[in-house]
């Protein structure tokens, strides 16, 4: 693992990594996060009741939207062809909670990290954007990188407790 910002060159400046000498292999990622949800809320998503309608369906299209697009919201992120993008979700009626969960696939010469990343948060945002007048209060917590395959740098895998 390099100990060294690589987004900035010797003098400081923002820079986008030069990937051209990096070999095209497959890179995976899977990123995590949840939204703490009140009862009322819960129930609507769980029963398909909200008004605004399939909260679920039309986070998942934006979630998946939102790593495709990454390279536009992240300055130095580089476009990439995305081979398959899913996102998934878990309820969780005991934390009135849902996890959702993104999986990218590329094949090229930089990783997907941020496209997981971008995907899990955009997700989370549209169920918060569709049930805020439900609830205000809604909480998006512990959104994280659980594993990243592909690319020099190796396999990494999050050890949870």
């Amino acid at each position: 693992m390099e100990d060294r910002l690589t987004h900035f060159d010797a003098s400081g400046n923002a820079v986008m990594v030069d990937v051209s000498e990096k070999a095209v292999t497959t890179r995976i990622a899977e990123a995590r996060g949840s939204i703490q949800v009140n009862q009322a809320v819960y129930d609507a998503i769980s029963n398909g009741t909200a008004k605004k309608g399939d909260v679920l369906g039309v986070a998942r299209i934006a979630g998946i939207m939102g790593a495709k697009k990454t390279s536009d919201l992240i300055p130095m992120c580089h476009p990439l062809m995305i081979s398959k993008c899913t996102v998934d979700f878990t309820m969780h009626p005991e934390t009135l909670s849902i996890e959702a969960c993104c999986i990218v696939k590329v094949s090229g010469q930089t990783g997907v990290e941020m496209e997981a990343l971008t995907g899990v948060n955009l997700a989370l945002l549209t169920i918060y954007d569709m049930c805020k007048a439900m609830d205000k209060g809604m909480k998006i917590t512990n959104v994280r990188l659980i594993e990243k395959q592909g690319g020099k740098s190796g396999h990494y895998k999050r050890e949870e407790a």
